[in-house]
């Protein structure tokens, strides 16, 4: 089952599959935000506030309009290397 990147909490990951819109693709692209890649939530913000991800290596916040936008499969943490 597929969740938009939003719905996870601190501590969960998630493999990109989906991008709902494409006037984001570009940008989430160049970010390291590409299908099949791991991410894992570090922190979210409280009060709407930006999501702390970890990414192909990399650290990134996110706006939460941002993470509605892109779709994840979650993972158990203990299938993911």
């Amino acid at each position: 089952m597929n969740y938009k990147l939003s719905e996870l909490r601190a501590g969960q990951k998630g493999i990109i599959v989906n991008f709902s819109k494409s006037e984001l693709l570009l940008k989430l692209l160049e970010m390291g935000c590409i299908p099949g890649e791991v991410i894992t939530i570090e922190q979210v913000a409280p009060l709407s506030g930006p999501i702390s991800i970890s990414v192909s290596g990399y650290l990134l916040s996110l706006r939460k309009t941002e993470a509605e936008q892109i779709y994840v499969e979650i993972v158990d943490n203990h299938s993911v290397k």
